[in-house]
């Protein structure tokens, strides 16, 4: 995994959040309780962070949502047994839809997938609209077994991901594409 690995992410990146053995925080949301084992860091994302976390020293997250309430990807958490199958899928969905710039990364559990749609500058309401149509088209071809980010089901400190450990497929642009 390179810098310019995760370049391609544009990712929030005036805080990071690092993972805790402990509880950090409770929160209620809509009825129910999470128990938040991140903790926010004020602090910039820099390279020495990222290589701390790629060497598995620590557990670093990125939020999906900016303080504007922009988001730059859409991401569909994989988290099935077929990775394969699933981004192959996904895959031929994304280019149908129109989206012609997306990369998938494996996480640290093996067979576990993010898929990081680049949108650019979305609102977050147009964003979760978006993962929404996206998650119910791959509903329709196979078992889910994934989640959207961002959504509205969980709090802000939950939309969230680890950063991801290496590249597992990358797609830039197409030029069969239908929105081109």
């Amino acid at each position: 995994m390179t810098a310019m690995d995760l370049k391609l992410i544009k990712m929030v990146s005036d805080h990071y959040w690092i993972k805790r053995d402990t509880v950090v925080n409770k929160i209620t949301f809509k009825g129910r309780t999470f128990y938040n084992k991140f903790e926010k860091v004020n602090a910039p994302l820099n390279q020495s962070v990222i290589n701390k976390h790629i060497k598995g020293e620590i557990t670093v997250a990125h939020s999906v949502v900016d303080k504007k309430g922009i988001v730059e990807n859409i991401v569909i958490d994989y988290n099935g047994r077929d990775p394969e199958r699933f981004y192959h899928k996904a895959q031929l969905l994304l280019r149908e839809e129109g989206f012609i710039n997306f990369t998938a990364y494996e996480t640290k559990t093996k067979g576990h997938l993010h898929v990081y749609i680049h949108k650019g500058h979305t609102t977050l309401q147009e964003a979760i609209q978006l993962g929404k149509m996206i998650s119910m088209k791959l509903a329709a071809k196979q078992p889910k077994q994934w989640r959207m980010f961002p959504n509205n089901d969980m709090p802000d400190e939950y939309n969230i991901l680890t950063l991801p450990y290496e590249v597992y497929a990358k797609e830039r642009g197409a030029s069969w594409s239908k929105h081109m």
